[in-house]
């Protein structure tokens, strides 16, 4: 009698670990992009919120000394001494949006589109996966049928939010002010309207 409780409290147990096992994996990551959005739109990096459709680039001062030059837990959590962050999180309900990357003359920097809802990492745009020369990439949210320009590549995302990290690398201390400036020229603009179409006034 007392070993079929035994393991009837046992299979009660394995039950609630593995179930508190698959809530920890499955929803944790998600629960912490749902924690990094509100931060990075209501706080930033410091500087006050990121607004939607907007990359922000760390500043130097802050790649130079994190502890001590920046007000945000945002840029002292996980901080690296290798790459400069440029961040920032869409919204494709109202439309697709265009990175332009520069050309960074062989230097390594990459940028990742996570989708928040799955947490996965559903496109790269850098040296590793496009090389470094100078590109357009037009990220389109689920369902978009637009006309793409020739000269530009086509991210479809199957999230209308994404969460944007470009990352470009600091050979030295030196090579900071050349870094950022790199960094700066990676950029957000909405997707022009077709040519003859007149914008909507609020």
């Amino acid at each position: 009698m007392m070993e079929q409780v035994r393991c009837e409290h046992l299979l009660i147990f394995g039950s609630f670990m593995v179930a508190a096992w698959f809530i920890v994996i499955y929803f944790l990551p998600r629960m912490l992009l749902i924690v990094f959005k509100r931060a990075i739109l209501v706080k930033g990096f410091g500087d006050g919120p990121i607004p939607i459709n907007t990359l922000y680039t760390q500043p130097q001062a802050s790649f130079a000394d994190p502890l001590h030059a920046s007000s945000s837990p945002l840029m002292t959590t996980g901080v690296n001494r290798d790459t400069l962050i440029t961040i920032g999180w869409l919204d494709l309900r109202k439309g697709p949006q265009i990175l332009h990357v520069p050309d960074t003359a062989g230097r390594y920097y990459s940028v990742q589109f996570t989708d928040p809802s799955k947490n996965i990492n559903f496109a790269y745009v850098g040296k590793r996966t496009t090389g470094s020369e100078a590109g357009d990439y037009l990220i389109s949210g689920p369902g978009w049928k637009g006309a793409v320009q020739q000269e530009t590549t086509k991210i479809s995302s199957p999230n209308n939010s994404v969460l944007v990290i470009g990352r470009v690398l600091v050979g030295s201390d030196s090579d900071l002010a050349s870094a950022h400036g790199l960094a700066k020229q990676i950029q957000l603009s909405p997707l022009a309207p077709p040519s003859g179409t007149r914008r909507k006034r609020s």
